[in-house]
């Protein structure tokens, strides 16, 4: 199909210094969890960005010296010669579809742990690691500062010999660089503090620096945060921001600019940001330099990606999230399939992954970080060998991916679904504030088993083992999904518990009658607790969370959110009780004990609302075994479990089917002869 010509734009050459991008589209740095203990596994992720028509694929954060290690988690390194093969393996696989490379140089200075190396940490002055460690950076002299540079150079000049064609200074996401840039961190009285051209000689200098190393070949592209969002004592895009930019307009090749402060702020979730929300901060820059701009928001629409390009917001379409949840997202546009865009949900599970030190991973596409390791593809995938049928039984996330990759393996596919409409627990999640991206999860699935002739859906149709077994497939999955716990079973409390009054997710979501105060107990940690608290508020509902955690959904620290949601509550007037657990319920009250001491208190409860744990609804898969019906069980009702993990189970069942289920290949360090 012939792409639209409103999108032609997309697809012009751009000049970046020295060297060509073949489009507009940019994926820019952003963690995978490999590292550089994981070299095939990160250059088959960025080959496949690279196949799938990204102009420019770049590499995530790579540490420039020991001095900036952060570990637990995964980096890069280019610290000595021998860094510089496994990091080609990535230049090699990008090249290979005529994409140019690039690599982000980083030095974490007091956000560095150095927690392998041990080394101390250094900063522009003397202060507290930045990483919540009992630690203190120490404050960079003049060799220190000489020595930094020439890091630097060192790194850039291993780089090009990588092959990589784009060199990143790296002066964002309050790194060592934007530590010297920004008062907060800054308060040297030498000739790198004080005034802002002060405070932006090192950054100046890396430039300078780096471009006489590699300026030749390669081109230089500056990462900077524009806006720190800590209002005027920081960086802001009103003001030292933008004359940051009108210092240095026309030094680097390329500027990469963004909000930072910390990560949260620039990887915002959907729940707390919209798509293109950066704009408003960086839109600026544009008109400030002659070199070509390129910035995030998450996006998905090529029509808002034609739009930033035509208003002279930026050059290139960046994109770390969206390049997540559809590789292929530039080839689609270019080849007239827009429909078929997976686009990101913006529920940041791909931070999630970066933050507990894993491979990367993502609710929307199951093959992501199962490159190299599974031999995955987001768009390829093996013939089923025998005509065969399969019954899909359950149209939730689960069910609707295992029919999708099932069809797309060439199966005769049968999805019934016993609702009147298929999205499973989407259809209640996606009602929440924020939360609506979620419904993309099943429109995109929808959207492609549409297209699909050999797979059949049928809404409104219960399925019960004489069902089952009159329709003879040759192979039956059950995708029924779970339900909300009664018993208060969750994280901290294991045995269950009475609560005759209480009421679940499942039931507030549907509609129950709820009378204040309300009591919602959180002892499952990720989004629901928090959501519900947020709509009962609008609601005008009087509502008191209570967790047994130290903050408002815990686990969203890892998704970035934490922060953005606990404000929100408050900002609602909700009241928050931390580090109690439920004991008991009575009417107008529950009771509660600390987690620490056992001291019980009595909390005023109108209405208790348990969002505790999650409970598969496999009544149908046990009766079917029962009548020795073969099937197999699939997502939530496998094991209850976050949309992404619900939707990569349905995606290796069904693309492993008929195959060996063989464990993925790990990388190993080469053996050594004796």
């Amino acid at each position: 199909m012939p792409r639209d010509p409103c999108y032609d734009i997309l697809f012009e050459q751009v000049r970046i210094g020295p060297v060509t991008a073949p489009n507009r589209f940019y994926q820019t740095p952003h963690a995978t969890g490999f590292g550089w203990q994981r070299p095939q596994s990160g250059a088959a992720l960025r080959g496949v960005k690279a196949e799938g028509g990204w102009g420019v694929v770049c590499t995530e954060y790579c540490s420039i010296h020991p001095t900036s290690d952060d570990s637990p988690f995964a980096f890069l390194t280019l610290w000595d010669d021998d860094d510089i093969a496994p990091l080609a393996l990535t230049a090699e696989a990008i090249h290979a579809h005529g994409s140019l490379a690039g690599i982000e140089l980083w030095h974490g200075g007091a956000h560095a742990s150095n927690r392998m190396t041990r080394l101390p940490g250094i900063a522009p002055d003397v202060q507290p690691a930045l990483y919540h460690l009992p630690t203190t950076a120490r404050a960079m002299d003049k060799a220190d500062l000489r020595a930094f540079r020439g890091w630097q150079r060192d790194a850039a000049l291993r780089a090009k010999r990588a092959g990589f064609d784009i060199i990143y200074v790296y002066a964002g996401h309050d790194y060592l660089p934007f530590q010297f840039l920004s008062r907060r961190t800054n308060h040297r009285g030498d000739a790198y503090g004080g005034s802002l051209e002060n405070r932006a000689r090192l950054l100046r200098e890396m430039i300078e620096d780096t471009k006489e190393a590699v300026g030749d070949t390669c081109a230089v592209a500056v990462r900077l945060a524009v806006d720190e969002l800590h209002g005027p004592e920081g960086i802001t895009s009103v003001g030292e921001g933008r004359e940051v930019i009108e210092m240095l307009a026309d030094l680097p090749d390329l500027w990469d600019v963004n909000v930072a402060g910390a990560l949260g702020n620039d990887s915002r979730s959907a729940r707390f940001s919209s798509e293109g929300f950066q704009e408003e901060n960086v839109a600026f820059v544009k008109g400030l330099t002659s070199k070509p701009v390129v910035s995030v928001g998450r996006f998905t629409s090529p029509d808002r990606m034609v739009s930033q390009i035509k208003r002279g917001v930026q050059d290139f379409i960046g994109a770390a999230r969206p390049s997540i949840a559809d590789p292929f997202l530039p080839a689609k546009i270019r080849d007239g399939r827009e429909d078929e865009i997976r686009e990101c949900i913006g529920c940041n599970i791909c931070r999630a992954a970066n933050n507990e030190g894993v491979g990367l991973r993502c609710t929307q596409n199951p093959t992501m970080g199962e490159e190299w390791r599974r031999g995955w593809h987001p768009e390829r995938i093996a013939v089923y060998p025998k005509r065969e049928t399969a019954l899909v039984i359950g149209g939730g996330p689960a069910g609707l991916e295992a029919a999708l990759t099932l069809g797309r393996r060439g199966l005769e596919v049968t999805l019934a679904e016993a609702g009147d409409t298929f999205g499973g627990r989407l259809l209640r999640e996606a009602t929440l504030p924020g939360l609506a991206t979620w419904m993309r999860v099943r429109d995109w699935r929808l959207t492609m088993l549409a297209k699909l002739p050999n797979v059949q859906l049928f809404p409104a149709s219960r399925m019960g083992v004489a069902d089952v077994a009159e329709f003879g497939a040759d192979h039956v999955v059950v995708a029924t999904g779970s339900r909300w716990r009664r018993d208060g079973v969750g994280v901290y409390a294991i045995r269950p518990g009475t609560f005759p009054d209480a009421l679940t997710p499942d039931d507030v979501v549907a509609g129950m009658a709820l009378s204040g105060p309300v009591v919602i107990y959180d002892d499952e940690h990720y989004f629901m607790a928090g959501a519900l608290a947020e709509r009962l508020a609008q609601q005008g509902l009087q509502v008191t969370y209570v967790t047994t955690a130290a903050v408002v959904s815990c686990w969203t620290v890892l998704t970035n959110e934490q922060d953005f949601l606990q404000a929100r509550l408050i900002r609602a007037g909700v009241r928050i009780v931390t580090l109690r657990s439920l004991n008991s319920q009575h009417k107008g009250k529950v009771m509660l004990s600390c987690v620490y001491t056992g001291r019980e208190e009595a909390l005023p409860c109108g209405t208790l609302v348990l969002a505790t744990g999650r409970l598969p609804d496999d009544t149908l898969w046990h009766d079917l075994a029962a009548q020795g019906v073969r099937a197999t069980r699939i997502g939530d009702c496998l094991a209850p479990s976050s949309i992404a993990d619900a939707v990569h189970s349905a995606h290796r069942y069904a693309r492993l089917l008929g195959e060996p289920d063989v464990p993925p290949r790990r990388e190993r360090a080469p053996e050594r002869s004796l």
